[in-house]
């Protein structure tokens, strides 16, 4: 029985991926991790060139899974923080090894020998 035969709910691989599915979660989750508390200009500005609208749609469903904090300060000009939750720096382990894992196989400039024709 493969684990998409399980309804969404029955399935623990399906209900993490669908949490932390799209292609900046699980970025955003790291520079948060990095940082520890981070402003929102500084998260948008680390991670170039994702839009305004993909990071505010991106940090609100992270917020809604319970997996970062969101500290809005009443001030002007308005400042907001992000931190990881206690659910959030669960997530740090698999972080670490996404981390060394493409650490040990990516492909840098200068790595590949190309034969010139």
């Amino acid at each position: 029985m493969g684990i998409f035969d399980k309804k969404y709910g029955e399935c623990p691989m399906y209900y993490t991926l669908s949490t932390l599915e799209g292609k900046w979660k699980w970025i955003i989750l790291w520079e948060i991790y990095l940082a520890e508390v981070i402003r929102y200009n500084k998260l948008k500005d680390t991670l170039q060139p994702i839009a305004h609208k993909t990071l505010s749609h991106q940090l609100k469903e992270l917020e809604s899974s319970n997996l970062i904090h969101r500290e809005q300060y009443n001030q002007i000009p308005p400042k907001v923080e992000y931190s990881l939750t206690e659910q959030g720096t669960t997530l740090i382990p698999i972080l670490n090894l996404m981390y060394q894992w493409g650490e040990q196989h990516m492909v840098r400039k200068g790595d590949l020998d190309i034969e010139k024709v």
